[in-house]
């Protein structure tokens, strides 16, 4: 390289260092400016990774032998689960308190998060806080596999396509979702912010299915095929429900206050009974809306009113027009 051509190189370097400064300091300049979109300080917000890994090891607890070790044996069995539930318990104190730490931070009337310093007292309760609900949850784990256990079989009982079990265990996606589900809304109900919400929206992502954690979900719960469900934050599912893809459960509209804005902590969603059907694509809205026990939704309903017990509502049947076939 001759000298004139270095010259230059070095100096379309510098030039390159100089515009890259400039664009650091006006990203720097504008995360500073933008507290929405940042989160600074010494408060610990969850891991995404770390969630990751505590779903995975509590799906391995739940259907041990499909996830996770292979080659378990019955006389190996108790240590499994006494290791596994071990690190569940561990990992989800780390991350409840992280949750809990993050939690004071917020502003419930702007949505912003402030960067505040914790006392050592507040950080203390957190800590402890954390410990016992970590404690709860693991307590709920039977609960919450006898539940699952009585998922799969709804489906395979529901499904003519289904060949085994086991297909429906690794297979279909309703169960991913209302696995994430079970365990989210046990960790929602005590009162652990932010936590749930990740663990739901990781199912969410993988299966197309979203359920809010704060959705109460009754017994033998199953989604057939799954794309496009949506169940909302304050919906109520009894028993024995069946519902198919492209399902909503969602609010009428969102009240506000005087100010204009949102009344939060309202029953927005409806309320299904026990061994309800709903078929594709139905849209049931509102929270006084109430779809009593043993009714039958059709594909494609649209709903914003209460529909009384042993029901059967379908939209009118389609004009059929016939004409010529043209030579």
């Amino acid at each position: 390289m001759s000298g004139d051509e270095a010259s230059n190189n070095n100096a379309g370097m510098a030039g390159s260092g100089s515009e890259q400064g400039v664009i650091v300091d006006r990203l720097v300049a504008m995360i500073l400016a933008e507290p929405r979109a940042r989160h600074l300080g010494d408060a610990r917000l969850p891991s995404p990774e770390a969630i990751g890994s505590l779903v995975e090891m509590i799906r391995e607890i739940i259907f041990p032998g499909f996830f996770g070790e292979r080659g378990l044996r019955a006389e190996t069995l108790h240590s499994h689960i006494e290791s596994l539930v071990d690190r569940v318990r561990v990992v989800a104190a780390e991350q409840i308190r992280g949750a809990l730490r993050y939690h004071p931070d917020v502003s419930t009337e702007s949505g912003e998060c402030k960067e505040v310093q914790l006392n050592e007292l507040v950080a203390d309760d957190c800590d402890r806080a954390a410990l016992e609900m970590a404690d709860a949850f693991v307590a709920r784990l039977p609960l919450i596999r006898w539940a699952l256990v009585e998922d799969v079989q709804a489906a395979y009982d529901g499904d003519p396509a289904a060949t085994h079990v086991d297909e429906i265990i690794f297979c279909y996606p309703g169960i991913e979702a209302i696995f994430a589900h079970r365990v989210a809304h046990a960790i929602d109900a005590l009162g652990v912010p932010m936590l749930p919400r990740l663990i739901q929206e990781r199912a969410h992502r993988r299966t197309g299915i979203d359920i809010h954690p704060g959705a109460t979900i009754g017994r033998r719960f199953f989604i057939d095929h799954g794309a496009g469900v949506v169940i909302g934050e304050t919906t109520v599912i009894g028993d024995d429900v069946k519902i198919y893809q492209g399902v909503t459960l969602g609010a009428k509209s969102f009240p506000k206050d005087e100010r204009g804005r949102l009344i939060r902590d309202q029953k927005r969603h409806p309320t299904i009974g026990n061994r309800v059907t709903i078929y594709a694509g139905a849209v049931i809205l509102g929270g006084d809306t109430f779809i009593r026990d043993d009714c039958e939704i059709g594909g494609g309903v649209f709903l914003t009113k209460s529909v009384s017990e042993g029901s059967s509502v379908r939209q009118k049947s389609p004009e059929l027009v016939h004409r010529e076939q043209r030579k």
